[in-house]
């Protein structure tokens, strides 16, 4: 691929090659603060937070994490959804010269300790209504303290006195005021520090700035290591594609999770180097609040996953016309294939264009997209974003390159490539391999093809990796959740296609001789081990499962059967 056809295709004014500064990451916070003060950084339900004030707040923040003990290269845990709070933990760690190491906030008190341990995290923020959750999992994880912050305090005034007499104890985000010792609340260490200055700790573009977890081809969570570098790289190639983009003047619909690299660098860091104020959506389940601040805010950029532009396109209120959505300009899609009809239905009800990327933690967060303005083919992940170099080798050897067209592993050679795994030389010797000229080179697992203008195509996945809506779920994670009841004799987990979560977990089981279990009684006794997007949608009972010569249980096989059985492509 050294001749990248790709470039010819690119959009007019898309560069080839861009400059990447070796500055922190939180540089764009700064420089946004300075050429727009007063503009607003973070809306959320109407209250702003302007970047003058934003960058304030995480100075003072990051000046209460070092007083705490917060060292260089610490890793700090958050712990909530897409609200203020989440941005203000964000760039204070990283100013404090912390790593930030972003948890789904669906997950359970097992699920955190793995995450908690592996890292190391010593400090954790969390949004209320998780508080007891997290309390659950510290005594086995090094937490010592645990800063604490109510939805409420970034609400307007008069909202903030609704939710208190309505919402803050029926939704569980009441706590005492008094908290454990150890633990704080944000609003606390505001208040305290409301005069500091960002504290004095150096810091470089090579410094590690996020650990972002994600699966591995064993199913075992993995911490993949990014530095500022990468991730000011990846920003700035997602907005070197969007030339149509105005600065200064973007309104950015934040409903992608700011926990998952996508919504982190496709949705936050990039709102914050284009100085676009972003839309703090908490639940993307909530059409109804999505399609309230689209239409009441103005979004323009609305980065998204394909079920919930599925899901707005089939809203009855949408349908009915009682949304106007035609301030949105552009949609990034990902995380999951986007479907043709969803894409024309999307972009004929809002005049906006949706186009579909590719990415992964191990690059936070795209190394491919579809142009905004040119040929968008179906059934492709576009083409590799500036500075991008890419090659398709061999299944067989992982080393000879293949000609255009023929079916091989994509690997990726960019400055967004992360450092390796936290604590995993293995897994990182086997995603970072050098070839004979001494380049890094990462291995994806992703099984593509290329065209002859430079499209690629997702042709299967090495790994078997399911992604219900956008989430990431691993086969072997619910195998052995479901695994460790004791009815259960066997257990096989794959991922089978779904209308409107792109896919969807399965489980086929089978029980102990003399043992009897409903479905309903099976997902009650997962939903008490696994996330919810986690549990099996689907549950089949059967007498045995097949297998290879050596007893390994055929994921495939079963998908092949259900897909014969169901009638699906």
């Amino acid at each position: 691929m050294t001749d990248k056809p790709w470039l010819a295709h690119y959009d007019k004014g898309v560069p080839h090659t861009i400059d990447i500064p070796q500055a922190p990451l939180f540089n764009f916070l700064d420089e946004s603060a300075r050429k727009y003060p007063d503009r607003a950084c973070t809306i959320f339900k109407g209250a702003v937070i302007s970047f003058k004030e934003m960058n304030e707040q995480t100075d003072h923040l990051a000046a209460a994490l070092v007083d705490m003990g917060v060292k260089k290269g610490d890793r700090v845990g958050i712990f909530m959804p897409n609200t203020p709070q989440f941005v203000i933990a964000y760039f204070a760690i990283l100013k404090a010269g912390g790593v930030v190491v972003a948890t789904n906030p669906l997950y359970t008190p097992g699920e955190i300790e793995y995450q908690a341990k592996d890292a190391g995290i010593e400090v954790m923020f969390v949004m209320t209504n998780f508080y007891h959750t997290i309390k659950k999992a510290q005594p086995n994880t090094k937490i010592k303290k645990i800063i604490v912050t109510n939805l409420k305090e970034t609400l307007p005034p008069v909202m903030r006195v609704l939710f208190t007499l309505l919402r803050e104890k029926k939704g569980g985000f009441h706590l005492d005021k008094n908290l454990p010792e150890g633990d704080v609340w944000m609003q606390d260490l505001l208040a305290k520090y409301h005069s500091a200055a960002r504290p004095n700790v150096s810091i470089s573009h090579d410094d590690t700035a996020l650990f972002q977890y994600s699966g591995g081809t064993t199913g075992v969570s993995k911490g993949a290591v990014a530095t500022h570098y990468n991730i000011v790289a990846n920003t700035l190639q997602i907005r070197s594609w969007m030339t149509i983009l105005e600065e200064g003047k973007e309104i950015v619909l934040m409903g992608i999770p700011l926990f998952h690299v996508y919504g982190m660098v496709a949705g936050m860091n990039f709102a914050m180097s284009t100085g676009a104020a972003m839309v703090m959506v908490p639940n993307p389940r909530d059409l109804k609040d999505v399609l309230d601040n689209i239409q009441k805010f103005k979004a323009t950029i609305f980065p998204g996953v394909p079920a919930l532009y599925n899901g707005i396109n089939n809203h009855p209120d949408v349908k009915a016309g009682k949304y106007n959505l035609s301030t949105i300009k552009a949609c990034v899609s990902g995380s999951a294939p986007l479907m043709r009809e969803t894409k024309d239905q999307f972009e004929k009800l809002t005049g906006g264009k949706v186009f579909e990327g590719y990415g992964l933690s191990e690059a936070p967060t795209a190394s491919h997209c579809n142009p905004l303005l040119g040929e968008n083919k179906t059934g492709s992940i576009g083409m590799p974003l500036p500075n991008m170099e890419c090659r398709v080798v061999n299944l067989d050897d992982g080393e000879t390159d293949l000609p255009q067209g023929e079916v091989g592993e994509l690997l990726l050679h960019g400055p967004q490539v992360m450092k390796g795994y936290h604590n995993m030389p293995t897994e990182t010797a086997n995603s970072l391999r050098a070839d004979k000229t001494g380049k890094i080179w990462l291995y994806t697992g992703d099984i593509v093809r290329m065209d002859e203008d430079g499209y690629f195509y997702i042709v299967d996945r090495k790994k078997e990796l399911i992604k219900p809506g956008g989430f990431q779920v691993w086969p072997r994670e619910v195998e052995e959740a479901i695994q460790s009841n004791p009815k259960v004799l066997e257990v096989g987990v794959a991922g089978i296609p779904d209308p409107n979560r792109g896919e969807t977990v399965k489980a086929w089981v089978v029980l102990k001789p003399g043992e009897t279990m409903t479905v309903d009684e099976l997902r009650a006794y997962c939903k008490e081990h696994l996330a919810p997007y986690k549990v099996p949608t689907h549950v089949e009972f059967r007498n045995e499962l097949p297998k290879t010569t050596v007893g390994k249980i055929l994921r495939r096989e079963l998908v092949r059967q259900h897909k014969e059985e169901s009638g699906a492509s």
